[in-house]
């Protein structure tokens, strides 16, 4: 599951961040306990631990003192609009100033993006 990207905690919150994103994980549901994660995963509590307190801090899940972690409300939500602005920022700003460099006009660039994403005509 892990790789030498990038430290072991950041995977982990990114993992838990994928599966609330994509509905695995709902709003108020309950996840692994940093210990249970720990030891399913082979790994220093510690490290999940980390994990869980980013998260915790990103306001992706919330702790019930003595019950454990949960996926806040709106969670979901937060973090499809942070990917939105990441998206708008690492892709679509690089690639409209490479068209720009190009002389790309911008019809030609949407027609592409609508050849890409057929039927979505937002």
């Amino acid at each position: 599951m892990f790789d030498d990207r990038s430290p072991i905690y950041r995977q982990i919150a990114d993992q838990i961040k994928d599966d609330v994103f994509r509905g695995l994980l709902a709003a108020g549901a309950q996840v692994m306990s940093t210990n249970q994660y720990a030891a399913y995963y082979r790994i220093n509590p510690a490290t999940a631990a980390k994990a869980f307190q980013q998260l915790v801090d990103e306001g992706v899940l919330y702790k019930r003192r003595g019950v454990g972690m949960f996926v806040h409300d709106g969670a979901q939500q937060r973090l499809r609009e942070q990917r939105r602005e990441r998206f708008f920022a690492q892709v679509l700003e690089p690639m409209a100033a490479e068209a720009r460099e190009l002389g790309i006009p911008v019809a030609d660039v949407v027609a592409r993006i609508h050849q890409l994403i057929p039927g979505d005509d937002r």
